[in-house]
């Protein structure tokens, strides 16, 4: 099983200096590089402390610069923001700056903020993203691109650089709702699976996605499939399910808000049914059920505190990865 981690760069305390948000991440990266994660995945989030990374591609640079082997991965490009020539630029820029490293995931968004702020009618974010991944694809395929589509239109131009690896990095989209699925197992895309569904949702995503890609024709094997999850661990259970529960709270106050979808308590919906929480040992165990429950081949954490982050690195990572 491959581990990766989904760093977010959230700030909740603001007498913390923003600074030492990006310098703690920083210091992760370095002990990912040595630590045997697979990747780091870099999430790309505007106008929130909930995660202040506005510039995914900018933060994987450093991260680039300060790692040797550990794979860089966009979780997500937001590609509804992004012109999709100055988008396949960039990603081709950091995979030849990283020696050949990058994993370009690629999402639609979903928070009303950005793109309001963005000026982007949040109606057309399927067709933004689908169109922008369209020709960030054809763009790294092609000596010169002409495209007319709904929302881009150019004639005979020439995108440089060229990502390193070809034909072009390996790519994943992100995919929540079942309409998402069922488009990228429809086109064959890999996909990224998010943090904040249950644990039986992913197991249900999961098996959907491999009957829709089955359907279109794509086979399954040799696909990773990351599926993203916040985890609390700590020394004692109790411990870790007081972060589990600080972390909860945090994520529905600052990001998701609302009721959960069966009208209950959003928290309580985090903590019992999404967040992989307990000793070493618990999540673990966790993990490992979520192999046979959800064929989980690639597990992209998401840690809930430094201590969780410490116990998974020494204690966990070893017997999953």
């Amino acid at each position: 099983m491959k581990v990766g981690v989904l760093q977010f760069f959230g700030w909740a305390d603001r007498r913390i200096p923003l600074e030492s948000i990006y310098q703690r991440a920083i210091e992760r990266f370095e002990i990912m590089d040595r630590g045997g994660y697979d990747a780091v995945w870099l999430a790309e989030h505007h106008f929130s402390g909930f995660s202040v990374c506005p510039s995914v591609h900018m933060m994987a640079t450093m991260a680039a610069a300060r790692t040797q082997r550990l794979r860089i991965g966009t979780a997500v490009s937001l590609a509804p923001f992004y012109h999709p020539l100055r988008l396949a630029e960039e990603v081709a820029l950091l995979d030849v700056l990283s020696g050949g490293r990058v994993n370009w995931g690629a999402g639609r968004g979903f928070s009303r903020v950005e793109f309001d702020a963005f000026g982007i009618p949040v109606e057309e974010s399927a067709a933004r993203f689908r169109e922008t991944v369209e020709v960030v694809l054809a763009a790294w395929g092609s000596e010169r691109l002409s495209h007319q589509g709904e929302f881009f239109r150019f004639e005979n131009v020439e995108v440089l650089p060229r990502p390193l690896q070809q034909p072009h990095p390996p790519v994943w989209m992100a995919a929540t709702s079942e309409s998402a699925i069922d488009w990228a197992a429809g086109r064959g895309f890999s996909i990224l699976m998010d943090p904040h569904c249950t644990r039986a949702d992913l197991a249900a995503k999961r098996a959907r996605y491999g009957e829709r890609l089955a359907a279109a024709g794509h086979a399954m094997g040799g696909r990773d499939i990351p599926m993203a999850r916040l985890i609390a661990v700590a020394e004692t259970a109790e411990r870790a399910a007081e972060i589990a529960r600080r972390g909860a709270e945090w994520t529905v106050g600052s990001y998701i808000r609302g009721r959960a979808p069966d009208g209950g308590d959003p928290v309580e919906r985090y903590v019992n049914e999404v967040i992989l929480h307990g000793t070493p040992e618990g999540v673990v165990d966790q993990i490992l059920g979520l192999r046979e429950t959800a064929q989980l081949n690639y597990l992209l954490c998401a840690p809930l505190s430094q201590e969780s982050f410490t116990l998974l690195t020494d204690r966990v990572l070893p017997r999953v990865g």
